[in-house]
């Protein structure tokens, strides 16, 4: 019997939210080593698992991989998310790497001081709004499809899930002025595997709140 893919990283969404996502989406079981002391976090580096010192950190096929993207592209292509050529796994490229600019955004401003979190936030959904969903509204009806690329579930499709779910989050309006995207939001949220991920019980991780920044905090030492 194969080996569940086992996640270390901390107790909450960040950069390792996606790789959940991706796997929830393809059915895939997957085991999680959460980070709470900076001994932990130490120990990985000792055992020289953290290539570049980072985290997260991916335990698949045998390998010990680090860096978001490498991860997620790996994982895409193992669960056949990726396209069927060159030409669609580019467009997906494109797509994922949108829609991770503002997840980043998002996640970051987490750690942003009070006073400079709620302008940061309405900025994120203000950019959301007029330069990056308007570009997916624009591919869902030029093309007529039920997905972003070649008419097939993909990694583009379950990205921009994940994001459109985090605007909401921020401003539970913020698709008001985007038909095809808030049929798409409905049709990709009741993909039996990502209907489930989306249930209480999950492994979908919730906002990053004030305690767990202050354990990346603690653990990262910034």
């Amino acid at each position: 019997m194969a080996t569940k893919p086992r996640l270390w990283y901390f107790r909450g969404r960040g950069r390792m939210e996606s790789i959940r996502w991706l796997l929830a989406a393809a059915g895939v079981e997957f085991e999680e080593e959460f980070l709470e002391t900076r001994e932990q976090y130490e120990k990985l580096q000792k055992d020289g698992c953290l290539l570049f010192g980072q985290v997260p950190l991916v335990e698949i096929d045998g390998m010990m991989l680090t860096q978001t993207r490498a991860i997620l592209s790996y994982l895409a292509a193992k669960y056949n998310l990726y396209g069927k050529d060159l030409k669609e796994t580019v467009r997906i490229n494109m797509y994922t790497d949108g829609t991770l600019d503002l997840m980043m955004m998002i996640a970051l401003a987490a750690f942003k001081p009070p006073e400079e979190k709620e302008e940061n936030l309405a900025l994120i959904v203000m950019k959301a709004k007029t330069r990056y969903f308007p570009v997916f509204e624009k591919i869902l009806k030029d093309h007529g499809e039920d997905f972003l690329v070649g008419n097939t579930f993909s990694w583009a499709d379950i990205q921009l899930l994940e994001t459109i779910l985090m605007l909401e989050e921020l401003n539970a309006s913020v698709l008001s002025d985007f038909p095809m995207l808030k049929a798409f939001k409905t049709r990709i949220s009741n993909i039996p595997t990502i209907k489930k991920f989306l249930q209480p019980g999950s492994q979908r991780k919730p906002p990053p709140d004030s305690s767990y920044v202050e354990v990346v905090r603690h653990i990262l030492q910034f």
